[in-house]
């Protein structure tokens, strides 16, 4: 039964959106290569694929399958696109890559074809990550931004409510543990590892203290500043071996996500994907047991997630550049995005399934998501972004895990080097 209605679902939607089966037009069959990452839901990618072959009878889809890890994705990609491979058509994009594409001349300009107009059905955030020298190169597909799994149970059980500030999760935190005598019992579970993910944690607890990296403004460095140091300080010294194991400096998603899953945090920071995977009874033992919500602040401060999320991009030296734009119209359209929505729990990128409810009566976490999607803020929009992040991953690091060194010292020498980077990023004409 579950499956029929599955079927008739996306057969609806599919309907609904206009993308439904057209009869064949006789035109010779026009092929475009989408290279994309490793997705966790292939069979739902694959479903969507052939719906817009059925759309398009004269255009097949050959879809290339990159690693699952953005790094060497990216790595592939920036290879074949450096090399002007015309066999690349529509290619997947971080939310961090549309400057660094831009700016080296591999991503079709599509201001003509996603004008302003259509970019408002779309989330603020993801349009703005796809802008640069006010022309847009991509177009979102799904957005992620960091979120707070908490313990609904627990919190439930010792008459609390989903905490306001980093201290009262830390509190709200000491008195389960107490009250469940529980010593393998941890407050919160995220991702401190030297990667990017790291860079994606310290920002929001950054930023939550009403602290940046950078001022794109000035091209400043303020890793210095007071309100960095006081957020750097309080992970170091109140959640790394304390509320979160030690061994949470070498967690990425995966891990941290583990630790939640089994039952053993009462916390956990993590993107949207998760929500599923924490209430599959098959993977979680605290399924049906977990609720989702935006991240603390500091007293006096407002939440900060990072922003996430996946975009489309045409190669500038696509022999397919309108066939690869319908391909790109049609993943992007509302039917795909409600889809993607309801059955691979992928926040969309469209403003306007979290208000559909059909959707949002199969995935009612929708609406929790929405405030932290519209609010979530990009990491430094630069062309030398990833060189930038690599500075940032190993002052985070070093930062958290080393004590009685001098900060202000190491925190000046950093933001030098930002600075210098950010300098010739600006000087990248697009």
């Amino acid at each position: 039964m579950k499956l029929v209605i599955a079927v008739i679902f996306f057969l609806g939607a599919l309907i609904q959106a206009g993308i439904g089966p057209r009869p064949a037009l006789g035109e010779e069959t026009r092929n475009i290569v989408f290279l994309t990452w490793k997705p966790n839901q292939p069979e739902i990618w694959q479903r969507l694929i052939k719906g817009f072959e059925a759309r398009h009878p004269g255009i097949r889809v050959q879809v290339q399958v990159g690693p699952h890890s953005s790094t060497d994705y990216h790595a592939i990609l920036t290879q074949r696109l450096k090399n002007r491979d015309p066999s690349v058509d529509v290619f997947f994009m971080d939310v961090i890559w549309p400057p660094e594409f831009a700016s080296a001349g591999w991503a079709l300009d599509l201001s003509t074809r996603f004008p302003p107009v259509q970019q408002e059905a779309f989330l603020r955030g993801p349009v703005t990550a796809c802008t640069h020298g006010g022309k847009i190169y991509g177009v979102p597909c799904y957005v992620a931004a960091g979120l707070l799994y908490h313990r609904k149970d627990l919190l439930e059980k010792y008459r609390l409510g989903p905490p306001g500030s980093w201290g009262e999760m830390l509190e709200q935190g000491s008195t389960i543990r107490r009250g469940e005598g529980a010593s393998g019992l941890h407050i919160y579970s995220a991702q401190f590892k030297q990667y990017e993910g790291l860079v994606c944690n310290m920002l929001e607890f950054i930023r939550s203290n009403g602290g940046s990296v950078l001022d794109p403004e000035s091209g400043r460095g303020l890793l210095a500043d007071s309100a960095v140091h006081e957020a750097i300080a309080f992970v170091r010294d109140q959640i790394v071996g304390k509320a979160s194991p030690q061994g949470v400096v070498n967690y990425e998603e995966p891990e941290s996500l583990d630790l939640f899953l089994q039952g053993k945090a009462v916390f956990h920071r993590n993107w949207p994907y998760a929500w599923d995977v924490a209430n599959d009874p098959e993977r979680s033992r605290v399924a049906g047991r977990v609720g989702v919500g935006p991240l603390p602040a500091f007293p006096g401060k407002r939440p900060a997630s990072t922003l996430g999320g996946w975009q489309f991009g045409i190669s500038r030296w696509s022999r397919h550049q309108e066939d690869a734009w319908r391909f790109v119209r049609f993943m992007t359209s509302e039917g795909a995005q409600k889809i993607l929505a309801v059955e691979a729990s992928l926040a969309p990128a469209r403003r306007k399934i979290y208000e559909d409810p059909e959707a949002i009566g199969k995935k009612p976490h929708l609406k929790t998501l929405l405030p932290a999607l519209e609010t979530a803020r990009p990491r430094p929009l630069s062309p030398v972004y990833p060189m930038i992040s690599q500075e940032l991953q190993r002052f985070f690091s070093q930062a958290i895990v080393k004590k009685g060194y001098d900060y202000p010292g190491m925190a000046a020498k950093a933001s030098k080097r930002i600075e210098k980077l950010y300098r010739m990023g600006a000087s990248i004409k697009p």
